[in-house]
């Protein structure tokens, strides 16, 4: 990691997918690390798909998701102006100008306003949709940390921006499965669930779910992913393999995965 200068604000330039995507991030405020990793992962796309990250950040579920589904293509919707322009300087940093654009404003209002456009939406919600519900954060992490619109509001926008049968992707609290199966009730099937565990033997506080719009398949609760390992192991090898971008989550049934 190197620390580095961009206007006002001091970055710092790391790595994932052991070393293939590189992504400058402020050094104040929210870093994206596991979580966006584990989210770009769970997204499996055909060639030539349309896929769009709502909140993209610096941009790194959106580069990692580019690198492993190479013939896709991406559109990322931010509405902090400050990060979009981090996302799209890291875009070029990478050399994916051609196939990955970047659009400024609110992604549900956006997404609510947009015609059905895209073949998959992922995200990564801020947690919270309530301030009382935890010590407040820096001024830098609560776009990241806490949302202006309920859960709800996101679910449902990203599945109004999808084309029929287009998938959506979530990361988030274990204890919001819930809430977030009560928004595809009706509106999407085919839904995969997979549980992260911090390390074997706790509760999930992590899942990551996908559903199809319009589908009426069943829901299916795939074997959870145990990431920190024991006797000093800092990954399980499943978490490294996905961590390095050398492995895929896979979330959709068996007879509909991509050949």
């Amino acid at each position: 990691m190197s620390a580095i200068a961009s206007g006002e604000a001091q970055l710092s330039r790391s790595t994932l997918h052991d070393g293939r995507v590189t992504l400058d991030q402020p050094v104040k405020g929210y870093r994206a690390g596991l979580d966006a990793v584990l989210l770009a992962a769970a997204l499996e796309l055909r060639p030539g798909a349309h896929a769009c990250e709502f909140g993209c950040g610096a941009g790194a579920a959106l580069l990692c998701a580019a690198r492993l589904n190479p013939e896709a293509r991406f559109t990322a919707f931010e509405k902090d102006h400050s990060m979009a322009a981090l996302a799209a300087a890291n875009i070029a940093l990478n050399d994916c100008d051609e196939r990955i654009g970047v659009e400024t404003g609110d992604a549900l209002a956006l997404a609510l306003a947009g015609a059905a456009r895209f073949d998959a939406v992922f995200s990564n919600p801020p947690f919270f949709d309530d301030e009382t519900a935890l010590r407040p954060p820096s001024a830098e992490k609560r776009g990241a940390w806490i949302s202006d619109a309920p859960l709800a509001d996101w679910i449902r926008a990203g599945l109004k921006a999808l084309r029929p049968r287009g998938q959506i992707v979530l990361i988030h609290r274990a204890d919001r499965l819930g809430d977030i199966l009560a928004e595809f009730q009706g509106r999407a099937g085919d839904i995969g669930i997979l549980p992260v565990h911090p390390r074997a033997g706790e509760p999930a506080k992590r899942i990551i779910v996908r559903a199809v719009k319009a589908s009426r398949a069943p829901l299916r609760i795939l074997p959870g992913l145990i990431v920190h390992g024991g006797e000093g192991e800092r990954f399980t090898p499943e978490a490294k393999a996905v961590l390095m971008g050398e492995a895929r989550l896979a979330l959709q049934s068996p007879e509909r995965r991509r050949p």
